[in-house]
């Protein structure tokens, strides 16, 4: 990879890694809002529901500017606005200001995916090995995020934690200032034989001008394959969200105290009042799914996307009907179910991307990556305010037993993508 294409990398991969470290420190905060402001799951879920589908409903938009404007201009307003938002989060004192602050955060997180992914595939000529890292850097950032705001509640109030958070953010916008490289460098390369073309202008052209012309890029776009990839991506959104929206709260719930256990802290000092094994527990499930992506994308080069995909949406029903039993066990077989259950779920993220890139022409992946998201990311998001509300009416079994149908459309949708569209 040359050096055009390591800077490239570099910027989107520190972006990436702060957009999801952003992403996932939130229900850890979700502990502490249900405790603090007496309200319900369901409203709670509603209110994160609302920032992750604008995270996803704003992909769309994103989508097309990418095509049209500076890609890195947008990350770097992504990455102000994402800072921004939460320093507003530690200034509320009401779920009022929560739901406006995790609002504006999706919206700007939403630029990330489009306007990064287009970025690598334009500027960077070795784009699979950019993509790869640019996944992986989204992994740490996944892991990340649980686990250091965890930490920081241990000693900090929650809206010191917020305030503190904010760092990332003004460190990567001072980085991506100081960032050069061309935006259009594999565009260049891709039609010259040459090796020292002159560079081009970041400013784009590409993509639809009107909403005639949208909406007939849309209408090419969908085909059969790519409708049934994209139901795939839905599932997989709402089941992301479902899952883990209030998975810190419902493990706290099987888990014993730190200090009974362990002896790490005296019983009775502030450290082990503050101390949260849940949220740690949380972090390691994350952690672990960063080896269910490299195995799922080993997976997209060995065997059909479609036929993996249904494999891994069936482990995931079998994995959420046997997860609360599996925590009543005990702390160990609790630990390890966390550990399959991280590994599997992160596993399918490789292959439903593969999916949108079979199903999708070359010349619409832009429009794809926005669609995408949207689904992924915003009608996903209803799985926040689902779990919400079954948490509110049902038991934590009756509502791993719903959530479980939605992996179990997905797998019927992957075996009719798999025996319609693949098979002919």
């Amino acid at each position: 990879m040359n050096e055009n294409g390591r800077s490239i990398v570099a910027f989107t991969m520190v972006s990436h890694a702060i957009v999801h470290t952003y992403e996932l420190s939130i229900p850890i905060l979700v502990v502490i809002w249900l405790s603090e402001f007496s309200v319900t799951t369901a409203t709670i879920g509603t209110i994160v529901a609302v920032g992750y589908a604008l995270f996803g409903i704003g992909a769309l938009p994103s989508g097309l500017l990418a095509d049209r404007y500076s890609t890195r201009s947008m990350v770097v307003v992504g990455l102000a606005g994402m800072g921004a938002s939460f320093l507003l989060l530690s200034a509320a004192r009401g779920t009022a200001t929560i739901a406006l602050a995790l609002a504006l955060w999706g919206v700007f997180a939403s630029v990330h995916h489009p306007a990064s992914l287009s970025l690598i595939s334009t500027g960077v000529e070795e784009s699979g090995t950019g993509f790869a890292y640019h996944g992986m850097a989204g992994n740490l950032g996944i892991a990340f995020g649980p686990l250091v705001t965890a930490s920081l509640l241990i000693v900090f109030d929650w809206r010191l934690v917020s305030a503190l958070l904010v760092a990332p953010a003004v460190l990567a916008v001072a980085y991506a200032l100081t960032a050069e490289f061309d935006e259009m460098a594999a565009v260049e390369v891709a039609g010259t034989d040459a090796d020292d073309a002159e560079p081009a202008d970041d400013d784009r052209s590409a993509g639809p001008d009107s909403l005639g012309a949208f909406l007939a890029d849309s209408r090419a776009l969908f085909t059969l394959g790519f409708a049934l990839a994209m139901a795939v991506v839905l599932m997989n959104g709402v089941f992301y969200r479902g899952i883990l929206t209030f998975l810190p709260d419902v493990l706290g719930g099987y888990l014993p105290d730190i200090s009974g256990v362990f002896g790490v802290f005296a019983p009775d000092s502030p450290m082990a009042e503050e101390f949260d094994l849940a949220s740690y527990l949380y972090a390691g499930l994350l952690t672990v799914g960063i080896a269910g992506q490299y195995v799922g994308g080993k997976l997209t080069d060995r065997i059909p996307v479609s036929a993996g995909l249904a494999a891994v949406f069936t482990a995931l029903v079998a994995l959420a009907v046997l997860f609360i039993p599996v925590a009543e066990a005990g702390l160990w077989p609790l630990v390890a179910m966390s550990a399959v259950f991280g590994f599997v779920l992160f596993s399918i993220q490789p292959l439903y991307q593969a999916a949108i890139a079979v199903y999708s022409p070359p010349d619409g992946r832009g429009l794809s990556y926005g669609y995408t998201y949207l689904a992924n990311f915003g009608v996903g998001a209803a799985g926040a305010a689902l779990a919400g509300y079954l948490l509110g009416v049902t038991t934590v079994r009756g509502t791993f037993l719903v959530l479980a149908l939605v992996p179990a459309a997905g797998a019927v949708v992957a075996l009719v993508l798999y025996s319609v569209v693949d098979v002919e």
